[in-house]
């Protein structure tokens, strides 16, 4: 192994902090640049790979071109006693939510549940985050994100819908919280393009060429290709409800009308985001973790090997624990992203 890649360990506040500085000397406002900071790092931390440091370039690309508003102040709009309206301004989908977290908690304290539509947004990270916060505080959560166009409909050979997750979290009595992340495309964007920097083949049925030809190369997928929905015609139907409740319903772009026009290089889809929260205890029982609980036990009764994001949970806690583990030349990359090519925030 060269030097470059050897492994050193990083804080986890070290970590964010180096990504924070990044954040501000390229556009962020320092609420937007703490926000997306502590999710990037966080996502490193829990082995999200595709998500964490991994991002960083297309984030500085985003910001440096002026496709996504990195000081933008997102509107807060209460509709209705449950429903909650945001208008990102072209910034960020974490911080925009971050903004609504007040209206949030007393939709809920008024009835129990709380919808929140985000439009005109990035969302460049896991969804996960958004969604384990809530089950922290005993409640309910699931979200749906839609984005840039890079997947097939099945039978199709023209990309329609992005990758499209879907995120739920809920208590665990007893356990840490049960959360899922998962995309509606057999892989990830991320993890295709993780695949391309290793020159490593994609399994069979992932994506197509820019032919619509089933294909394994993820430099194919990637120039003009697409990825396939999961489960056939099911995943399909999945990835069409996610691009109406994220794309539409918000009042958002779809993912095919994403158009980066003279931002060359910028890599964050403006994408819309739904998200429901509701308080268990308002759905006439009590004792819902404990439901939960016992769920969860009968399936690793029944042979699962783990429960989703048992895996995360496992990596963060070594994380913390030792440090997050880093090449030599990722933090000498971030380190120069943090004093290269600055612009000036207006």
């Amino acid at each position: 192994m060269t030097d470059e890649l050897s492994l050193v360990r990083m804080e986890f506040d070290e970590l964010s902090l180096l990504l924070r500085k990044i954040f501000i000397r390229h556009g962020a406002s320092d609420f937007v640049a703490d926000i997306l900071a502590t999710n990037c790092a966080g996502c490193e931390r829990d082995g999200a790979l595709s998500h964490g440091i991994f991002r960083m370039p297309g984030y500085v690309a985003s910001l440096k071109t002026g496709w996504v508003d990195g000081q933008a102040n997102a509107e807060v709009n209460i509709v209705s006693p449950s429903f909650i309206r945001i208008d990102a301004r072209n910034g960020f989908a974490q911080p925009a939510l971050v903004a609504a977290a007040k209206a949030i908690d007393e939709a809920i304290e008024r009835t129990g549940v709380a919808i929140v539509a985000i439009r005109n947004s990035h969302h460049f990270s896991a969804l996960w985050p958004d969604v384990e916060p809530f089950a922290l505080k005993g409640l309910v959560a699931i979200s749906f994100v839609n984005g840039l166009a890079n997947v097939v409909p099945h039978g199709g050979h023209t990309a329609v819908f992005g990758t499209n997750p879907i995120a739920f979290a809920t208590p665990v009595a007893g356990a840490e919280p049960l959360v899922v992340d998962q995309a509606t495309s057999v892989m990830a964007n991320g993890e295709v393009r993780l695949h391309a920097l290793d020159d490593r083949a994609l399994p069979p049925g992932t994506g197509v060429d820019s032919s619509g030809n089933a294909t394994t190369n993820p430099h194919a997928v990637l120039a003009g290709g697409a990825l396939n929905t999961f489960g056939g015609y099911k995943g399909s139907s999945i990835a069409l409800m996610v691009e109406l409740l994220a794309g539409a319903l918000t009042g958002g772009q779809l993912s095919f009308e994403n158009d980066f026009g003279s931002c060359v290089g910028a890599q964050t889809p403006k994408a819309g985001q739904l998200l429901i929260v509701i308080d268990p205890d308002r759905g006439g029982t009590t004792g819902f973790s404990q439901r939960a609980a016992f769920l969860c036990n009968r399936l690793i009764e029944a042979g699962q090997d783990r429960l989703p994001g048992a895996r995360r949970h496992k990596n963060r806690h070594t994380a913390l624990t030792q440090g997050i583990s880093l090449t030599k030349k990722a933090i000498a990359d971030l380190q120069q992203m943090a004093t290269d090519n600055a612009i000036q925030a207006p």
